[in-house]
């Protein structure tokens, strides 16, 4: 005689379920993902745009940049220069009247990213030098006294005023008069 395999039917029911259960699963994490390609490929085109708009704009800086760079150069008479250390300081007038106006002098690209980087870099490093001292544990401890400090006088400030506000409804109650808000 060869045993046979019976299964219980809530186990079958249970399968089922959670097979049907597994597929639909399957199909709203594939609706999700297509909504999220979508949405991704929307934004990817946004980009795209903005960045092609910012390229026509850099080219028309960079044309502007050029001509004034050429009016500049063309400009024979020009305001008188200071040379310190190398360096070129404008002498600068606040009156109007005074010859053409000149226009500042134009730096060519890397030098004006190396400035720019330069500055970027000392920032970013003052700013962490700030976090690091900010974030130390003796200043944490002085914020963490001064702020249980700050709320014992405050808890002790309302004791009060609700010590006054219910000694003063008291009284009215005691004369007779309605309490006023």
């Amino acid at each position: 005689m060869i045993p046979q395999l019976a299964v219980p039917d809530w186990l079958a029911v249970a399968t089922v379920l959670a097979l049907l259960g597994l597929g639909v699963a399957i199909v709203v994490l594939a609706r999700s993902l297509r909504e999220s390609r979508r949405h991704t490929e929307e934004l990817l085109a946004a980009a795209s745009s903005d960045a092609e708009a910012l390229r026509e704009t850099l080219t028309g800086l960079e044309e502007q940049l050029r001509v004034r760079a050429e009016a500049a150069e063309a400009v024979q008479d020009r305001v008188p220069v200071a040379r310190v250390d190398d360096r070129e300081y404008v002498i600068t007038d606040l009156s109007n009247d005074r010859g053409p106006k000149v226009p500042a002098r134009v730096v060519p690209a890397p030098q004006f990213a190396d400035i720019l980087l330069r500055e970027s870099v000392i920032k970013t490093a003052a700013l962490a030098a700030g976090l690091r001292r900010a974030l130390a544990p003796e200043i944490r401890n002085r914020i963490r006294f001064e702020m249980k400090r700050e709320v014992k006088r405050s808890r002790r400030e309302r004791k009060l005023m609700l010590r006054a506000a219910r000694r003063d409804w008291e009284a009215r109650q005691r004369a007779g008069l309605e309490a006023s808000s």
